[in-house]
């Protein structure tokens, strides 16, 4: 199969490139390299699979998707965006402009190219966000030590309303909207996936954005941790390879999948708090991590974790690396990618422990 996977030198885009292109599938990556870790992806890339092809553009560059969709492809991952909460607040215009309006040029470009024959255009498989439910309905309560819902021992499912908070809730949301509304409304197949907490290898974590990484990365290498909140906020982790098994298999369905979302996370088996992990990582390095304390911040809700049965009904999939392996995988990746995720620390003017 041929696919274009925008924002391809991101954490979950090159992990997606190097796995479809090892097993045979040929991969054009799209991105505008501006976050700085999409430097280091590619070039890890390009040692690995000399052969995926690269185009240097961005998803508000109708011109450039026009072009690059001359081409066929079966299947497009969309996962370029703007994706912190934090920076959502600090510039909500920049961040509904990613969002929002390039996911709805790529959708255009894709309408302008096969309107007239939808069952002819490639599957539109986009990275949409938990995000979407805001803070939900059915309450919380503390339980075993750690925040629950009150009553959904299996998680969010895809029947809970929609609610949008934070620019960046608004801004994933409406993309999420627009990319099912485009095969209800053009017949394009498309499909939104609803992530929850993804974490693996090729993740350079930030403050910010990618808490498990950030979380294991700090303790490597001596950075400060923050809890945002009371530590007890609960996510359930989905290892990246497990992810982009569900993209390979969303493509091989198409006709399954068009016009619906799914929830995609680690279901309520692989969930975590914020201090159990600091515990599993403590365990693991032998050591205390300290770790300091501040006010929640918007948007964060104190507990989410997805009910899978959509997605293991349409099409067999399930989470399969459960938390305590899928760290011990990050933990060698950092260790391995000392020197790299160095520089890269550098780059971001962190100081770090050498010891």
């Amino acid at each position: 199969m041929r696919f274009l996977i925008t924002g391809g030198a991101g954490f979950i885009g090159s992990n997606a490139a190097r796995r479809l292109r090892a097993e045979g599938h040929d991969v054009l990556v799209l991105d505008s390299f501006l976050r700085p870790a999409s430097r280091f992806n590619r070039a890890w890339l390009e040692r690995l699979h000399p052969e995926i092809r690269f185009v240097e553009a961005d998803v508000r560059d109708s011109a450039a998707l026009d072009r690059v969709l001359a081409e066929h492809f079966d299947a497009v991952l969309h996962l370029a965006g703007q994706v912190a909460v934090t920076t959502s607040i600090l510039d909500p215009l920049t961040d509904w402009e990613i969002n929002a309006l390039g996911t709805f040029r790529l959708l255009e470009a894709l309408r302008k190219r096969h309107g007239g024959a939808p069952d002819r255009a490639p599957l539109l498989i986009y990275a949409s966000t938990n995000k979407v439910y805001g803070h939900l309905s059915m309450g919380e309560v503390l339980r075993d030590g750690r925040w629950d819902f009150r009553d959904l021992p299996q998680g969010v499912s895809e029947l809970e309303p929609l609610s949008f908070e934070s620019p960046y809730g608004c801004s994933k949301g409406a993309a999420d909207q627009y990319v099912v509304d485009y095969h209800r409304s053009f017949g394009l197949p498309t499909v939104a996936l609803r992530q929850s907490c993804i974490y693996g290898p090729r993740q350079f974590g930030e403050e910010d954005q990618g808490w498990v990484a950030w979380f294991a990365l700090a303790a490597v290498f001596g950075l400060p941790i923050t809890f945002y909140g009371d530590g007890l906020q609960v996510r359930d982790l989905l290892w990246v390879d497990d992810l982009v098994g569900l993209y390979l298999a969303a493509a091989a369905a198409p006709g399954k999948v068009a016009g619906r979302a799914y929830n995609v996370g680690g279901g309520p088996a692989f969930r975590l708090s914020l201090k159990e992990l600091m515990v599993l990582l403590e365990k693991k390095l032998g050591r205390k991590i300290p770790v300091g304390s501040a006010p929640t911040r918007l948007g964060d809700q104190p507990v989410f974790y997805c009910n899978v049965d959509r997605a293991a009904q349409d099409l067999g999939w399930r989470p399969r690396v459960p938390p305590s392996e899928g760290v011990d995988r990050l933990l060698a990746w950092i260790l391995e990618s000392r020197d790299e995720i160095g520089r890269f620390l550098a780059r971001k003017g962190l100081s770090i422990a050498t010891g």
